[in-house]
């Protein structure tokens, strides 16, 4: 749950895609780390940065020093005004209308943002992701739905000696996967005792990753960094063989 105090900044593809943060300090620079996000999640060449500020909302929500009272305000871009239900849901915000913004329409212009298409197709492609971006602890949320929902630490590659880059391959989002999903998250809570990113591959929509990652059976997890590269196949229900695995040490 957003605290009563808070920015939220949510960045859209043209396809559909929100990656959000919550930011209750107020004093992150987020566009960056949104773009960041999406330059790793769905595996772009570079940052996205023309989605800002035409696929873009923001949220204010303070006290008024008078009244004592919560203010709210909350800002869309026309190209994302569609999106108005999902903003609310993710901030928690009931059915508030939201205003748009009518400055830099120019720069907003669909046949403008359209000669980015050749070079970032898989904007425009629905890949039911909505992300929540956090620069504190990551976690991972059991897929709800046909949305796969993660919190995540920024991702600002190359990734940190410090940290583990890790890859899940499934075959689509069920109930087994779900399960897959927390029995994960609880092992790599409970013993790596490291900071990770976590990203899940549904191979039957990105096959051309799973050939890529030589995946041939699901679920696969892969360990991108650090190196040496290591991939456990299974149900991944062995906390002493994923620990193993990914640090060379048994538990």
């Amino acid at each position: 749950m957003p605290p009563q105090v808070f920015k939220g900044i949510a960045l859209f593809t043209p396809g559909g895609d929100l990656v959000y943060c919550i930011d209750a300090h107020k004093q992150a620079r987020w566009h960056l780390h949104l773009c960041a996000a999406l330059q790793e999640n769905l595996s772009l060449l570079e940052l996205p940065h023309f989605l800002v500020p035409c696929y873009t909302a923001t949220i204010d929500r303070w006290i008024d020093s008078q009244s004592q009272q919560i203010q709210t305000s909350a800002e869309v871009y026309p190209l994302v005004l569609r999106h108005q239900a999902v903003l609310n849901a993710v901030f928690e915000l009931g059915d508030l209308v939201w205003q748009p913004i009518t400055s830099s329409l120019e720069a907003c212009s669909p046949m403008v943002l359209a000669n980015y298409r050749d070079q970032f197709p898989q904007l425009w492609e629905n890949h039911d992701l909505v992300l929540q971006v956090k620069k504190s602890e990551p976690q991972i949320q059991p897929f709800t739905g046909n949305k796969s929902y993660l919190s995540w630490s920024t991702a600002e590659p190359p990734p940190d000696t410090s940290g583990y880059v890790l890859r899940l391959f499934v075959s689509g989002h069920s109930a087994g996967t779900e399960r897959i999903l927390q029995n994960l998250h609880q092992i790599l809570e409970k013993f790596l005792h490291q900071p990770y990113t976590l990203k899940v591959i549904d191979v039957h929509k990105h096959p051309e990753q799973a050939e890529v990652s030589h995946i041939s059976a699901t679920p696969t997890l892969v360990k991108v960094w650090p190196k040496p590269v290591r991939r456990i196949v299974g149900e991944l229900d062995d906390a002493s063989m994923i620990l193993r695995a990914l640090v060379d040490v048994a538990m």
